[in-house]
């Protein structure tokens, strides 16, 4: 199965402020197989209070991956144990875990990269939970606080690791 409706998306930035922390937003990140036959391989979400989600496609299409994820995201899959599985899985353990965030609480949805939210969008399934909101926060991380956390850790195109470095580069 491809992804067909998330073909070509593009990034369109949208300028905004940062607004208290009270350990409530939620980094996401995804890695996919192509930009032209564009199909989730993982999906990571880290909130600043420590909370995570991460979870690998068993079900993806290996063919439609580009010589860069190939050589790159693929290698390093199944570092975390128990976290593969197919896409309906996948689906139903992400809304599981969002729903254990109360929604009266603000939380925040943090992406930078509009791929990376509509390939959420489509696992999900659905609209987020009551209470959820958007925010694009490619303009406001911190280079040096992201470059930092690739050094200590490593990981670059790994969706937990991407996710992590940009909750480090917007919350320190």
């Amino acid at each position: 199965m491809t992804d067909t409706r998330f073909h070509g998306a593009l990034v369109h930035p949208i300028p905004t402020g940062a607004d208290g922390g009270q350990d409530r937003h939620y980094f996401i990140d995804t890695e996919f197989t192509d930009f032209q036959r564009c199909q989730l391989i993982s999906v990571a979400v880290v909130g600043e209070n420590g909370d995570e989600f991460y979870g690998e496609r068993t079900d993806f299409d290996p063919a439609l991956c580009s010589d860069f994820v190939r050589a790159v995201v693929l290698p390093q899959l199944g570092q975390f144990g128990g976290r593969a599985m197919p896409f309906d899985r996948l689906r139903e353990d992400l809304r599981s875990w969002l729903a254990g965030i109360p929604g009266d609480a603000g939380p925040v949805l943090c992406y930078d990269y509009e791929t990376d939210l509509n390939l959420f969008r489509f696992l999900l399934g659905g609209p987020l939970p009551r209470g959820w909101r958007l925010e694009d926060i490619a303009g406001r991380r911190d280079r040096e606080r992201r470059a930092a956390y690739y050094a200590r850790h490593g990981g670059e195109h790994h969706a937990l690791h991407d996710a992590r470095a940009n909750a480090c580069a917007c919350t320190g």
